[in-house]
């Protein structure tokens, strides 16, 4: 453990020494790369400072105690103060089982998140769009930055699909739990009879991949283009400024009309196909380990149930981690630190848990 936390403050020091030469910080490439090294590592190596300075005041206070010439009363508070050592340790430990655990190589990455209309109709449409609007005022709160980059609109305000990318530092790091199946319980405003409908959604966050991690060759894909439709936008039947994107050894279809010109939609479906490939070569790469994580907080798999929302009782639950909150408005309205906060610490209790076995 020593060896372990002496290994990540020299680390430190060294990025540091790095980040100031001339040479490095001409090299943008490079310099960002470190930055970000040394952003990940400050948090570990502050809290390795404190562990290691705390077992080095437990082991002067015992050697204190066990020091024949030592004045009693000093042998007395430090006696006195090897609980509050112990236990300050203790918690340290804690924080740093946590800080070394492995990381997810996407955390840092931004999304593109695809929320799709499933069983329902209308009524999945608008909860579509309520779910969208939840994410978006949470992503606000972060800091974070969300762009539309394609819209299928219904005329009653809902959405059969609504892709978005969202960017930020550790945009996929909050969201990437959020894959999976949403289900919604409450009474539609155009039932009459206040019969409670059962609706769903289809989440799915991709991190965004870089252009030189997925290699598109051009004669691997088919660009259509067709007159926009939709219910709303002013060239909407007007120009052919759709796209639509086929990757062939893939099969994967892009399509995006949400903006006004041609060359703006392709450059739009790209980032999407780049997605969306990206996240099934790394679902191919994971495979291996899928029965490892049959139990953990979530495969990611888009046809999961992961999560109920209840309009009658005003309830959340989120299957995987049996967690109720009765904070429906409160969550909708992105109010979603504590539902987040809850399953990354069961997720990370679940990689503790299976590291000691």
């Amino acid at each position: 453990m020593n060896n372990r936390l002496d290994n990540i403050l020299h680390r430190r020091e060294e990025i540091g020494i790095l980040l100031s030469d001339p040479d490095v910080s001409s090299d943008n490439q490079r310099f960002i790369k470190l930055s970000r090294e040394y952003s990940e590592i400050m948090p570990v190596a502050d809290e390795a400072e404190r562990y290691l300075k705390l077992k080095q005041q437990l082991a002067d206070n015992r050697e204190m105690i066990a020091d024949a010439d030592c004045d009693p009363e000093l042998k007395e508070l430090a006696q006195a103060e090897i609980l509050e050592l112990k236990q300050a340790m203790k918690e340290s430990d804690e924080k740093l089982s946590i800080l070394l655990l492995p990381k997810d190589p996407n955390d840092a990455r931004d999304i593109i998140l695809e929320i799709r209309a499933g069983t329902g109709g209308d009524e999945a449409a608008l909860f579509a769009a309520s779910l969208f609007r939840m994410y978006s005022r949470y992503a606000e709160t972060q800091g974070f930055k969300v762009e539309v980059l394609s819209a299928n609109d219904t005329e009653i305000g809902g959405y059969k699909e609504i892709v978005a990318q969202i960017t930020g530092d550790g945009v996929f790091s909050r969201f990437k739990f959020e894959s999976g199946v949403h289900r919604v319980q409450r009474v539609p405003e155009t039932e009459s009879g206040g019969r409670i409908h059962t609706s769903a959604c289809t989440v799915a966050i991709l991190p965004v991949a870089e252009e030189v991690e997925v290699n598109i060759r051009p004669e691997d894909i088919r660009i259509d283009v067709y007159r926009a439709s939709g219910a709303g936008g002013q060239h909407v039947n007007k120009t052919e400024s759709a796209v639509r994107i086929t990757h062939d050894p893939t099969g994967i279809v892009v399509t995006c009309q949400d903006q006004a010109s041609q060359h703006k939609n392709k450059a739009q479906a790209m980032k999407v196909l780049q997605a969306r490939i990206y996240d099934k070569e790394q679902s191919e790469v994971n495979a291996v380990r899928a029965e490892a994580r049959k139990g953990m907080v979530g495969s990611g798999d888009r046809s999961e149930r992961i999560r109920t929302y209840n309009f009658p009782q005003g309830r959340i639950t989120d299957h995987r981690i049996n967690l109720t909150l009765y904070k429906l408005d409160q969550i909708l309205g992105g109010d979603m630190g504590e539902l987040i906060d809850a399953i990354i610490t069961y997720h990370q209790a679940e990689l503790l848990a299976a590291q000691s076995t």
